[in-house]
């Protein structure tokens, strides 16, 4: 009789690769090393010789990664892609000297986007978004964020979630969904912003987690948008129907939005650009991450840098994103904004980096599952042939991942 061959006892064996692994105070590179998957998830991280010193490992596959780099797949945790329509002629008026909040009260922005994006049918929708959803996998994305926002009412902004959740369908990665009622207000609400925070409140947050569709809940807290007594509203029921809750905070003025996000525990502020010390002391104490948006900085020609140097000494992790948004940030790109995060707001690579894989997990609150190559983690990789990752920073648009790696969740 044969005898019984054993299973073998993972997956698959990368040898030989560098492994960023994002864990530890800077990027905790592994030269010459080794990671093996299994089920879905990351059961070994080593070096080639600590495996060498096991004699019962064995692989289904075992690939020679010949020095590539394995890095966690990158997450853009903040991206406002699903929406209808384009806001280009937006552009050309801030070109001309149009600022943000006079292109708003004329009827363009946010309201914009609106009127296309309710006409749009739900496949019209998705297949708007698909392009810049698959621009982002194509540079080793493996999780980002979707907002709502555009629909501002049930219907559509039902629409907008399940479009988000199809994006994960289609391209095989994930989608996290966050619903953003608050975002602006509508037409038909002219006049009664009171009554529309109302009814995000007791109509479309409760349908919203009737149908399961999202994540965690945001809000647009700014002196053109929804107040702080407005947004702590928000948040208080969305913490009551067991949501998690982020901000768009201090984009345009400082109106106290970091310390709000502290009171409510909210996993991420972002933007920033105008947040006060003590706004930043509050985040730093509750744990809150930064969400630093270059894109938006850019396009909207900016002055005001972000307080970078006062979120370091605070010791506040960064995040940074893309903003993908059809007005402020048209950029589906986490590779560039990457660039535009070294070079627009010096941080340093190994910042940004952190900012778009262990970083950017804290602030979608998935820390505990992804965005570091250690065991049990989700096994999203991205496989580089590089010199060093901090190419992916410093080389605009020269770096498309080798291979792509989506794992499972528990």
């Amino acid at each position: 009789m044969s005898p019984t061959l054993s299973p073998p006892r993972w997956d698959r064996l990368w040898l030989g690769a560098h492994l960023a692994t994002m864990h530890g105070t800077d990027i905790g590179e592994i030269r010459d090393g080794a990671l093996a998957t299994r089920n879905g998830r990351i059961a070994w991280v080593g070096t080639r010789a600590q495996l060498a010193a096991h004699k019962d490992w064995s692989a289904a596959v075992v690939t020679e990664a010949e020095g590539q780099w394995i890095t966690p797949g990158l997450i853009d945790s903040h991206t406002h892609l699903v929406y209808a329509g384009d806001r280009s002629h937006e552009f050309a008026a801030r070109l001309q000297g149009a600022t943000y909040e006079e292109i708003a009260r004329a009827g363009g922005g946010i309201v914009s986007t609106m009127r296309a994006t309710r006409q749009a049918s739900l496949e019209q929708l998705i297949e708007q978004s698909l392009a810049r959803a698959q621009t982002l996998v194509n540079e080793g994305v493996t999780t980002f964020e979707v907002k709502s926002g555009y629909g501002l009412d049930i219907a559509c902004e039902l629409k907008m979630l399940r479009a988000g959740r199809t994006l994960a369908e289609r391209l095989g990665v994930s989608v996290v969904t966050t619903f953003l009622g608050a975002h602006a207000l509508p037409p038909e609400f002219a006049g009664r912003q009171e009554e529309y925070v109302r009814h995000v409140i007791d109509d479309m947050l409760p349908a919203v987690v009737a149908e399961k569709l999202a994540d965690a809940v945001d809000v647009f807290h700014e002196r053109i948008a929804f107040s702080r007594e407005q947004s702590a509203a928000v948040f208080a029921r969305a913490r009551e129907l067991g949501l998690t809750v982020r901000l768009h905070a201090d984009q345009l003025s400082d109106c106290g939005g970091g310390a709000l996000a502290a009171e409510y525990g909210a996993t991420c502020a972002d933007h920033l650009e105008y947040t006060s010390p003590a706004s930043l002391e509050r985040m730093a104490e509750a744990g809150v991450v930064g969400g630093l948006l270059p894109g938006a900085f850019y396009y909207l020609r900016e002055k005001q840098l972000p307080p970078i140097e006062r979120m370091r000494a605070l010791g506040i992790a960064m995040a940074v994103a893309t903003d993908c948004n059809p007005g402020t940030s048209p950029l589906a790109s986490l590779q560039t904004v990457m660039n535009m995060a070294c070079v627009l707001f010096r941080l340093t690579p190994t910042e940004t980096l952190l900012g778009v894989t262990r970083n950017a997990a804290r602030a979608l609150g998935l820390q505990h599952d992804r965005g570091t190559l250690q065991v049990g983690m989700r096994a999203d990789l991205a496989i580089w042939r590089v010199r060093h990752p901090e190419q992916l920073c410093a080389e605009v648009g020269m770096h498309r991942p080798v291979e792509v790696v989506v794992g499972k969740a528990v």
